[in-house]
């Protein structure tokens, strides 16, 4: 059922099993990429606004002569870059996979980003070049309080570079629920204070005490079990901080453009663009800065994206295991909004350290903490470290390129269904 005959039978909107048993069709399913990437090409001035975007002025990112000294040897990308890179690597479709992709299942719900796992093998350097493969490996119907019953999709989206080598994988999880339903159902009353002069002082006291290990080897022996990582501080968000993310991140759901080019999205796809109060197609990506909007979907006031937390946990870590460390794998759940004019904590803490086949392993739990004391994501990560007798070698992937990958993933999903 398309869209338009969605609307026609008044389930626009509405999550039934027909929804479910499409998207479920689609498992395993190569799905080309909606939009080009941001960036082509991992660049000096690309890695910078991004990490800017995001308050990072890591000169790993940022300088490439400090980065040329590294063992890199040249600028790498922060582990979050990825969201801004991709060509397409989807096969072209032919005309009865066309017609299962078609249209969203569930257009017309609300989607929200849950989960969201990574996996690191190798960074992007500069010149580097991106492609990724989208495929869809779970659809999970469960109850939730607060949209009644909701469908968690499940998608993977695997990156290789311009060499064809495995860069990284990113598997998300979306909850798509009834707008209206959520709308009924929120309990969530938010009260937001003016901030003192103290508590402003407060936040300005952390971001001046911020320091990075860079260039100076954070070793395994020296990591203790208990070990507090030092804090990072992302607040008060505010608009403006939305939209200097959006100069690095780009736009991700809407296509890149304004004016004529928008037009010309907005023609083939004006769901993108529902009417705001003036009657005017704006992107629906407005609810993360527009009040009204917000307020319309049942949200007492517009907040983040998943990708910010994820990208602020990935700075905490960063700067924690230096230049010689690398970040292997995170995973992080969005139990809770956060809202403009939150402030965020950024934390971790070391609960293991160990050594594999992968080297020197280091488990750290993390998490965003508002300024209320409610934890909005809590997190797990692990490094990799160097000892005092042996560099950190780069993990290896379950398999070597792409179509590899993607066979692993649907055998894993075979094997335990999520």
């Amino acid at each position: 059922m398309t869209d338009t005959q969605a609307r026609t039978a008044g389930t626009f909107g509405v999550l039934t099993d027909d929804a479910v048993e499409r998207s479920r069709r689609r498992l395993g399913i190569p799905q080309p990429q909606r939009n080009p990437p941001h960036n082509y090409e991992v660049t000096w001035d690309g890695v910078r606004h991004f990490a800017y975007g995001y308050g990072d002025d890591n000169p790993l990112y940022c300088d490439p002569d400090h980065a040329a000294a590294t063992r890199w040897g040249s600028l790498v990308a922060p582990p979050t870059f990825l969201y801004t890179m991709g060509e397409d690597a989807a096969p072209t479709p032919d005309a009865e996979t066309r017609a299962l992709l078609k249209g969203d299942p569930f257009a017309g719900l609300g989607s929200y980003q849950a989960v969201m796992e990574f996996e690191w093998w190798r960074p992007l350097r500069l010149g580097d070049r991106c492609r990724v493969l989208q495929t869809q490996v779970g659809v999970h119907l469960k109850p939730s309080s607060f949209g009644g019953r909701t469908a968690h999709v499940v998608r993977d989206y695997l990156y290789a570079n311009g060499r064809g080598e495995m860069h990284a994988l990113r598997r998300g999880t979306w909850i798509n629920a009834e707008r209206h339903t959520s709308k009924k159902r929120a309990k969530e009353q938010l009260v937001q204070q003016p901030y003192t002069p103290e508590e402003l002082a407060a936040v300005d006291a952390a971001y001046a005490a911020e320091t990075r290990r860079g260039a100076e080897p954070r070793h395994w022996e020296d990591v203790e079990i208990g070990e507090e990582l030092q804090p990072r501080v992302k607040g008060p968000l505010t608009t403006t901080d939305v939209v200097v993310w959006h100069l690095g991140w780009g736009m991700q759901l809407t296509p890149p453009g304004a004016f004529g080019i928008a037009a010309k999205v907005r023609r083939k796809a004006p769901g993108l663009y529902p009417p705001n109060p003036l009657n005017i197609p704006d992107t629906v990506q407005r609810l993360h800065w527009e009040r009204e909007r917000a307020w319309e979907l049942g949200l007492p006031n517009p907040y983040d994206y998943g990708g910010m937390r994820e990208t602020w946990l990935c700075h905490l870590l960063t700067d924690w295991i230096g230049d010689d460390g690398w970040l292997w794998k995170l995973r992080c759940e969005h139990r809770k909004f956060n809202y403009l004019g939150d402030t965020t904590w950024v934390r971790g803490t070391v609960v293991d350290k160990r050594r594999t086949d992968a080297g020197a392993e280091v488990h750290i739990e993390v998490r965003c903490e508002n300024q209320r004391g409610e934890i909005t994501t809590p997190g797990t990560a692990v490094v990799l470290l160097p000892t005092r007798d042996r560099d950190v070698e780069l993990p290896s992937p379950p398999a070597d390129d792409l179509d590899g990958m993607v066979a692993h993933e649907l055998a894993r999903f075979a094997v335990t269904g999520n």
